[in-house]
């Protein structure tokens, strides 16, 4: 079971914001930002950059989450 999104503080630019993502998403959003040796606040900013008007912080993190790890198992198939 996912469960209910956590609410976290970050620092984007110098301006702190609240994201809230499932557990899962957040353990995964650490994990990638330490295989970056990024502080995740570096790639929050840099994916916060990247993200459309229409898509929130939030979702954006989730795709960017998801498309890393698909992007790693194409690389290992």
């Amino acid at each position: 079971m996912i469960g209910r999104p956590v609410k976290r503080s970050l620092t984007l630019h110098g301006h702190r914001t609240s994201v809230s993502l499932e557990e899962p998403f957040w353990a995964a959003f650490r994990m990638i930002a330490q295989e970056k040796s990024k502080p995740i606040n570096v790639l929050a900013a840099e994916i916060d950059e990247l993200r459309g008007v229409d898509s929130g912080l939030a979702s954006a993190i989730r795709v960017y989450v998801l498309a890393y790890y698909q992007t790693k198992a194409q690389e290992g198939a």
